[in-house]
């Protein structure tokens, strides 16, 4: 039997990327995946992949800073499976704009994003993850959150250091109903995100990686199903790092 046979589990970001890769491994372990994204029709893709493999799916529109969208999509993925087990908040944004250029609004948006909607997601899930008896959040936060990044703009980093820290107060929140909140750190890894980054950054990254490449998002993927699974029941409020040794913390 798969290791998450008929676990429910809501993916945020799941379009494409690290929230693709997750959505199919999820699946691919037995797990129905409520796919959710931005772009609805890249959720819809991913959904037809999983159907595609005989696995069970549901796509979503989600625009993780907004209260009403969340709680819409928790409604939602309630209504149509009758519970949600596990949270994977992937969703998230990457402007490399210089320190200097940073304006309010950027910052206020990539906070918005990345820091806000692990927030919101994690309250409009938490009812339904405590009573199943064994609720897993999984935050995907950053290396740049641990160090204080090498090439990414300033508020990213201050928004996934905030997931980090959020992470450890929602473990000890689960933990009276058994379930546990754990982050995975990735270091720098081959998505379209990171495809879109000048040829200099993802060269000065890739020279500093121990291990002599950028991570696949299955290796991500593969952390994740590690921390949803009960082989992990007595992990919680860690950060797991993925980055192939740029930085051993």
């Amino acid at each position: 039997m798969s290791a998450l046979r008929d676990r429910v589990v809501l993916i945020t970001g799941a379009g494409s990327g690290l929230g693709r890769a997750m959505a199919l491994a999820f699946s691919r372990a037995g797990a129905i995946v409520v796919a959710a994204d931005l772009d609805e029709t890249a959720a819809q893709r991913v959904v037809g992949e999983i159907e595609a493999e005989a696995g069970r799916g549901l796509a979503l529109a989600l625009d993780v800073s907004q209260a009403e969208s969340v709680a819409h999509a928790v409604a939602t993925t309630v209504a149509a499976w009758g519970r949600l087990e596990i949270l994977v908040n992937n969703a998230g944004i990457c402007p490399l704009t210089p320190f200097p250029e940073i304006s309010r609004a950027e910052w206020e948006h990539v906070l918005a994003v990345n820091l806000t909607g692990v927030f919101l997601c994690a309250q409009a899930a938490f009812p339904h993850l405590c009573a199943c008896g064994h609720g897993r959040i999984i935050n995907i936060a950053s290396l740049a959150g641990r160090t204080g990044g090498v090439t990414v703009g300033l508020h990213y980093v201050a928004s996934k250091g905030g997931v980090i820290s959020l992470t450890k107060a929602l473990a000890r929140l689960l933990a009276p109903w058994h379930g546990t909140a754990n982050c995975i750190a990735p270091g720098p890894i081959e998505t379209p995100l990171t495809a879109a980054w000048p040829d200099e950054n993802r060269e000065l990254l890739r020279r500093q990686i121990p291990l002599g490449r950028l991570g696949r998002p299955e290796e991500v993927a593969a952390a994740a199903l590690y921390l949803a699974s009960d082989a992990a029941a007595f992990v919680t409020g860690a950060t797991l790092d993925v980055n192939g040794g740029i930085a051993m913390l």
